[in-house]
């Protein structure tokens, strides 16, 4: 049975893309040959390279075991979708808008 293709739209296949280019510069700061990299993450050779061409079909833990062999750059990770400026804008119109009563005019009673 053969993997299904995974449809990205192209400005994330850029950003994708993007983000392999940075994760091969980060190897080859730490002049770690790709084979030790996928050697200490668990991952074959071939997995290594594809995530540094930006490969959409690799999954999402192998991009993880790659940048903690890299030397805990796992953690980057969380910076994903960590400002969601949109989502806070939804989440703030979605709330309920405190009413209050209308004035009565009592008259004070002598």
């Amino acid at each position: 049975m053969g993997r299904r293709a995974v449809t990205v739209m192209p400005q994330t296949q850029k950003i994708i893309s993007q983000m392999g280019e940075q994760i091969r510069l980060a190897r080859l700061r730490r002049h770690l040959p790709s084979e030790l990299v996928s050697e200490r993450a668990g991952v074959s050779r071939q997995t290594v390279t594809a995530i540094e061409k930006g490969s959409a079909s690799v999954a999402l833990g192998a991009y993880a075991a790659v940048l903690h062999a890299l030397g805990g750059l796992e953690e980057d990770l969380l910076l994903i979708a960590k400002d969601d400026e949109l989502g806070r804008k939804l989440q703030d119109l979605a709330l309920p808008q405190r009413q209050r009563a209308p004035r009565q005019n009592r008259k004070e009673e002598d």
